[in-house]
């Protein structure tokens, strides 16, 4: 029996909904599915990366072989053998990480929540570079902590900025490898002085690494997880190097640390898909991915450089810009008088589509930044958008 006349609910939210904010790149992504704008927007990896027949390989292999299994409930801390393998693939002659130590997420931005409920409080401090990960920052918010900027310059973070702010702080987060949103990497000096001030301060370092295996070269940085196992975060992802529609990441923390986030995640979701952690282990474990991720090297470093040489040939003076040795991102400073925000109106009228920059600042956003991506344009495109790009600018100064 049906009500005729209900009365409209007034929905009452709890103040944690209450000031819960879109991502601003996730709104820009709905203008950009359009087909006639080239964008440069979306931090996706290309599409042309994924290994469809060796999914649907390992799909039908897991279902054949394990499909009971495969399509039960799993442990809340994550399927045993891909826990090994990313355990082992993680340790070194000199730093031994255990399985134990491996908490797997239904995608990395899971892990950064996680992190959030076990260890941020209201108003508890959280340090964060200039610029961050958007993502990482929308989803600390929802605890309410007080972000505080850990400095930047054109090498990345600068560790001896934290001893002014590291006081009470809760943790700092980072990404040292071709960071999002700037593609700036940490050297080898950095880091062990990154990780030498943390742990001075008692302070939990979170290394976000999603971008670590695309360095151009194929060499990657040291890890500072092997650092400082004690004092060290690590958050890894299947996305960037397989797939990210099959939301699979991982963190590998401390034991008594990832505990409470195995109890954290037990009350989110009780645990990661079974079925996606055997097929991704099914695909990696007989080095997959050692002949897989030199392909996508290859392809975004010539997608870098046409941008690169695009930029090169048509912003100008005035303009500057990273010069990333891997990743999917390129950071740009435009002159203080324009806006980036006004920029991306008049380019998507023309068709091309860009993150501005200010979205990515925890505090006092330089809103005469902006954020590219090439990875999922042909350098066809890439040249025709930068072009257009660079009328633009060119008619602001």
């Amino acid at each position: 029996m049906k009500i005729e006349h209900p009365h409209p609910i007034t929905w009452h939210f709890s103040e944690r909904a209450a000031q819960m904010q879109s991502s601003f790149i996730r709104e820009i992504l709905k203008v950009t599915q359009r087909p006639e704008i080239i964008s440069f927007a979306g931090g996706l990896p290309s599409a042309d990366t994924f290994p469809v027949e060796e999914m649907k390989a390992a799909f039908d292999k897991v279902l054949s072989a394990s499909g009971r299994t495969a399509l039960q409930y799993g442990p809340t801390d994550g399927y045993a053998p891909l826990r090994e393998w990313i355990a082992n693939s993680l340790s070194t002659a000199s730093c031994k990480i255990l399985p134990e130590q491996v908490l797997m997420t239904s995608g990395s931005q899971q892990a950064l929540d996680l992190l959030g409920k076990v260890l941020i409080d209201e108003g508890s401090r959280v340090l964060v570079e200039t610029p961050s990960y958007l993502g990482a920052l929308q989803a600390f918010s929802v605890y309410r902590p007080e972000f505080a900027s850990v400095a930047t310059d054109e090498h990345g973070l600068v560790p001896s900025s934290i001893d002014k702010v590291a006081e009470g702080a809760r943790m700092l987060y980072a990404l040292p490898n071709f960071q999002n949103p700037t593609g700036r990497s940490l050297s080898v000096e950095r880091r062990l002085e990154l990780v030498e001030t943390c742990a001075r301060h008692n302070l939990p370092l979170i290394e976000d690494d999603p971008y670590g295996a695309l360095s151009y070269k194929g060499e990657p940085y040291p890890k500072m997880l092997n650092m400082n196992p004690d004092g060290v975060i690590y958050m890894g992802s299947f996305s960037k190097v397989l797939t990210p529609g099959i939301r699979l990441g991982y963190v590998v923390a401390p034991l008594p640390l990832v505990r409470r986030l195995e109890l954290a995640k037990q009350a989110a979701d009780l645990h990661t898909a079974q079925l996606t952690q055997m097929v991704v282990h099914e695909v990696i474990k007989d080095g997959f991915l050692d002949r897989h991720i030199p392909t996508i090297r290859t392809l975004y470093a010539n997608q870098c450089q046409a941008m690169l040489d695009a930029m090169d040939a048509h912003f100008p003076q005035g303009v500057s810009w990273t010069r990333p040795e891997g990743g999917m991102f390129i950071w740009v400073t435009l002159p203080k008088s324009i806006d980036a925000m006004k920029l991306l109106d008049q380019a998507i009228a023309a068709k091309v589509a860009f993150v501005p920059g200010a979205p990515f600042y925890a505090n006092e956003p330089e809103t005469n930044t902006l954020r590219l991506s090439f990875v999922t344009v042909s350098p066809e495109r890439i040249r025709e958008g930068i072009a257009i790009l660079g009328k633009l600018i060119s008619a602001l100064l």
